[in-house]
């Protein structure tokens, strides 16, 4: 499980995973947000409206679920993560810090990994220089990450994010995985 600040790079530690370590299942989010460009249904995440949404919550199909930013909920389809840990694959989950302490009960022994930035400034310039909000997202989404950052000591592993390739390796090492080579992409 991978929680950490929003623009710590989550989104972006997951997609080289996905790229490098294809052995690795990555759970996919449902969310009532809109997608961001270049975000594909089913590969970044279930886009889904508030009824959908609704209808899973009540049917008891997410393993966590939040509003996030005080605006859009995402939550974990519980099934699919279910089937790849029986199945006994490697399993990434990427959520906030609220989905992070529904898992942690519903799912105790998992391991729960921090990302975290290498400090606030950078941090801020990533949420900034994405340029995928406007002002009052970014206000809202610094406070949120404030919070996020307090709770990094609840968590059994920090990976500091300095550079996404060696993140990913610790994220996969912590998982029990060997490190590949960066000579070429791997699948």
């Amino acid at each position: 499980m991978l929680a950490g600040p929003t623009a710590v790079g989550k989104g972006t530690v997951a997609a080289d995973i996905r790229h490098r370590y294809p052995e690795v299942w990555l759970s996919v989010s449902a969310t009532t947000r809109p997608p961001r460009p270049g975000e594909v249904h089913g590969t970044h995440y279930f886009f889904v409206d508030d009824a959908t949404f609704d209808a899973m919550v009540e049917d008891g199909e997410l393993l966590e679920w939040a509003v996030v930013h005080g605006v859009h909920r995402y939550g974990t389809p519980r099934r699919p993560v279910e089937d790849a840990v029986a199945a006994g694959r490697p399993a990434l989950l990427e959520i906030d810090l609220q989905g992070a302490r529904q898992v942690r009960r519903a799912m105790p022994e998992a391991l729960f990994v921090f990302l975290a930035p290498p400090s606030r400034d950078e941090l801020v310039r990533r949420l900034v220089g994405r340029g995928t909000e406007g002002p009052g997202e970014r206000a809202r989404r610094l406070e949120t990450a404030e919070r996020e950052m307090a709770a990094e000591a609840e968590f059994d592993v920090t990976v500091v994010n300095h550079d996404v390739h060696d993140a990913t390796d610790q994220l996969v090492q912590c998982m029990g995985l060997a490190p590949h080579p960066r000579s070429g992409v791997r699948g």
